[in-house]
């Protein structure tokens, strides 16, 4: 068996956040950052602004799959 596999982080996922980390960092050392800014931008004013609004507030409510209220504690 993989012992990757079998590991359960749970919530608090070390592999998922060094991941993240590794590609955010990536990203960053292209010097794409004002581009990707520019892009989305032109996105923000194009046909597709109120598809991306309503996923904004879907992401902000913590329902990012549209399943219903978010769990609180």
């Amino acid at each position: 068996m993989d012992k990757a596999k079998d590991k359960i982080e749970g919530e608090g996922s070390y592999t998922a956040t060094a991941d993240y980390n590794k590609r955010t960092a990536e990203f960053l050392k292209k010097d794409k950052v004002d581009g990707a800014a520019r892009d989305a931008a032109k996105a923000l004013d194009s046909d597709e602004a109120a598809s991306l609004k309503a996923a904004e507030a879907k992401g902000k409510a913590g329902d990012p799959k549209g399943q219903g209220a978010a769990k609180t504690k």
